[in-house]
């Protein structure tokens, strides 16, 4: 048996023989080989039913372990027929791969990644229609075309930088002040072609030049000068935690709710919410089109939007709710802390939806590893 990664992630498929003695699997991503893991994951999906008879209900998230875990526990509880079972990677691969599967679909629910990556899959008709009673209590524009996906959290992305380095005070307050000399050599970043995250960012800056300008060329260059700064572009998130907390660079930018779970874990991780503003990402949930558990979907789907699973991913997972109607007295301190300390960045996510896979693929072929 392989063995089990012992960190959040967002790579491979691991099955997990410590959640239960008899018989029920979770799926982890380890770098291994596609065919490795595409083949693997066929072969457990195709037995159609758990060892004990239960409905597997399959998952495709970005999340990570903790949060998927906490709301796997409470859903099979409140759904003892149903076996969840998770796949932990970066949303642009979850994209990726419900994409290369649609002829033959192995997912039964997209969970977590920016809205503007589920308006793109909306658009490849890669979701199916599915509305859940709480559509209601969500911004409207956390809902989806044609109830093709949903708003769940808010996710706001922080500047982080190594806490046992830098005081607070010296550590970049905005995103500009990464481009200082002094950060030169010192800046790690989550590679962006693979992070939803780091691509609504890349996308906030390409369209705050626009905004400035009326080209993106002014974007493109501010890239080009972080590049410049940039010692490596890391594997995935855990990885750039590690990295970080080791002082193998300095400074970074990452969604807050890791940041968090990892300060509680206790990696001396500091962050800082840019003073200009940052993005909150709309982190969304649909049915995968072609659903082999169609019923277990979207039961998973009303449950991660009710009041009590945003409460417990808020309590425990250390993620902002998507919805409206919650009593603030309700949210922990970090939650209402986070809300008024955060000046939220004025980005427009329907281009971003429209124009972010052009964007990336520019930068990858004509910025990346060329500010140097």
């Amino acid at each position: 048996m392989l063995g089990k990664r012992q960190h959040r992630g967002e790579w491979g498929v691991v099955p997990d023989g410590a959640k239960r003695n008899y018989g029920s699997r979770r799926f982890e991503p380890l770098p291994t080989p596609h065919a490795f893991w595409y083949l693997a994951l066929c072969a457990l999906v195709v037995t159609g039913c758990s060892s004990d008879g239960r409905t597997p209900l399959v998952i495709y998230s970005p999340h990570g372990r903790d949060l998927l875990t906490l709301l796997e526990r409470r859903f099979e509880q409140l759904h003892p027929g149903v076996d969840v079972r998770w796949l932990d990677m970066g949303s642009q691969e979850v994209y990726d791969r419900v994409r290369s599967e649609r002829a033959n679909p192995q997912a039964d629910v997209w969970f977590g990644g920016p809205a503007t990556i589920f308006a793109r899959a909306a658009a490849d008709s890669l979701l199916e229609p599915y509305r859940p009673s709480w559509a209601g209590a969500i911004d409207p524009h956390g809902r989806g075309r044609g109830d093709l996906y949903f708003a769940a959290y808010e996710t706001p992305v922080a500047i982080v930088y190594a806490e046992r380095a830098l005081k607070p005070q010296d550590a970049p307050q905005d995103w500009d002040d990464l481009l200082d000399p002094r950060w030169r050599g010192r800046v790690l970043i989550r590679d962006p072609l693979a992070s939803g995250t780091m691509r609504a960012v890349w996308g906030m800056v390409i369209e705050r030049g626009l905004k400035a300008t009326g080209d993106t060329a002014a974007g493109f260059q501010w890239l080009r000068r972080l590049d410049a700064q940039t010692k490596e572009y890391v594997l995935n998130g855990p990885l750039l935690d590690q990295k970080i907390a080791r002082q193998e660079g300095l400074v970074t930018m990452w969604d807050l709710p890791d940041i968090l779970l990892n300060r509680r874990d206790g990696l001396p991780l500091g962050y800082v919410f840019p003073a200009s503003g940052t993005p909150v990402i709309e982190d969304a949930v649909a049915v995968v089109r072609g659903a082999r558990h169609r019923d277990a979907a979207r039961a998973f789907v009303e449950y991660v939007g009710s009041v009590e699973a945003q409460l417990l991913a808020t309590r425990e997972a250390y993620r902002l709710p998507a919805r409206l109607d919650l009593p603030a007295d309700s949210l922990p301190a970090w939650a209402r802390d986070v809300r008024r300390s955060m000046k939220v960045a004025d980005v427009d996510w329907d281009l971003l939806a429209e124009r972010g896979a052009e964007w990336m693929r520019y930068w990858d072929e004509h910025v990346r590893g060329k500010g140097r």
